[in-house]
């Protein structure tokens, strides 16, 4: 196969999106496909569309970019478009929108939890051809070698670690934790450590900070801890708690998002009301779930494995995808042509008005 992931790769820590393009390309290279990140080559398979805004940096085609390939370079292109993101977790008010919009050129869809295929429902998203395919991490750099768990006399060292500085990523819980640290019966006995990017003007008191960290330096940094917090909202999968219980960490994580979806089975629940206790049950029942975490199967060799799994039988089903697609693919080129349209009447318009209609007054 001849796969082109719409993922501008970037070295050095970046975040989940970017981890999630480097696995996948990987594996997909081991197993003998070519990959690809743009569209210049005129024989694509399988387009697999990663992020259709124009203005993010990681993007390196959109959506707009996929019609006109498939309209005019090669019609027999599968399209599948991936959605990791939601207005939900940063609180904005278009995303969801604008990638339901964008959805609307793909041939499948794949949702990176249950919970954003739900919320993408409710929101009238097409539903035909949807999967959800659960991310993973590199089990070459994220495992649990080396890692030591809590003894239950030494202080109990939790660790977080996010690229991105938005609140959501659970800065309130993060800064009660640090808050209570302030309070020796708590910082006598446990300790938290937070790798990464924070919101401008944010500081932690009683909290060491590390910088952000990627590979072997990251999983490293993490397995020197003994129990992973994660707060972030509305998270539609995250990286950060996945790597974490590779490592052999146990989770304490919110009830929140997809992530539940992750962490089940292998630590902790709460939520803003509970979370002081839930703490303080996670520092008694600790046993339970570090026993537990080494059964955690999520990997980005499984993930990898399950998207190509999905390439292969949209290729070998090829005429059937086509020509379901079609009609919709003609209604999307009127439009496009339409929007297209509308928007130079717009803009003549507003040049006549500014130069030339005030002559006639």
């Amino acid at each position: 196969m001849k796969i082109s992931i719409g993922t501008k790769i970037r070295k050095g820590p970046w975040g989940g999106g970017n981890l999630f393009a480097i696995n996948l390309k990987n594996y997909l290279e081991r197993n003998g496909h070519k990959v690809l990140n743009d569209l210049s080559e005129d024989d694509i398979d399988i387009i697999l569309l990663t992020e259709p805004r124009k203005t993010s940096e990681s993007s390196s085609f959109t959506h707009v970019d996929v019609l006109k390939y498939v309209t005019c370079v090669n019609n027999n292109s599968l399209v599948i478009h991936r959605i990791n993101e939601c207005d939900e977790r940063k609180g904005t008010n278009f995303v969801n929108k604008f990638l339901i919009e964008a959805n609307q050129v793909s041939d499948a869809t794949i949702f990176v939890s249950t919970w954003l295929k739900n919320l993408f429902f409710q929101q009238q998203i097409n539903q035909d051809n949807c999967h959800v395919i659960l991310s993973g991490a590199n089990k070459e750099i994220f495992n649990n070698k080396n890692f030591i768990p809590w003894d239950g006399t030494n202080k109990l060292n939790i660790v977080t670690h996010h690229w991105g500085a938005n609140w959501n990523k659970g800065f309130d819980i993060y800064s009660e934790l640090d808050q209570l640290l302030s309070e020796t019966k708590y910082s006598e006995r446990i300790s938290f450590t937070y790798i990464g990017n924070v919101p401008k003007g944010f500081k932690f008191k009683n909290t060491r900070q590390v910088n952000p960290l990627e590979g072997n330096d990251l999983a490293n940094e993490i397995k020197k801890s003994n129990l992973y917090l994660t707060a972030s909202l509305n998270e539609p999968s995250g990286n950060h708690h996945i790597e974490a219980a590779q490592c052999g960490l146990p989770l304490l994580y919110i009830d929140s998002g997809g992530i539940p979806e992750y962490c089940e089975g292998f630590g902790i629940s709460f939520n803003k009301s509970n979370f002081e206790s839930k703490l303080n049950e996670m520092i008694e029942d600790y046993n339970i779930y570090v026993n537990n975490i080494g059964e955690y199967s999520l990997n980005s060799e499984k993930m990898s494995k399950n998207y190509e799994n999905l390439f292969n039988d949209m290729l070998s089903n090829k005429d059937d995808v086509i020509n379901r697609r079609k009609k919709l693919k003609l209604n999307i080129v009127e439009r496009f042509l339409y929007k297209t349209s509308r928007r130079i009447d717009k803009f003549f318009n507003a040049i006549y008005l500014k130069y030339f209609d005030s002559k006639f007054d």
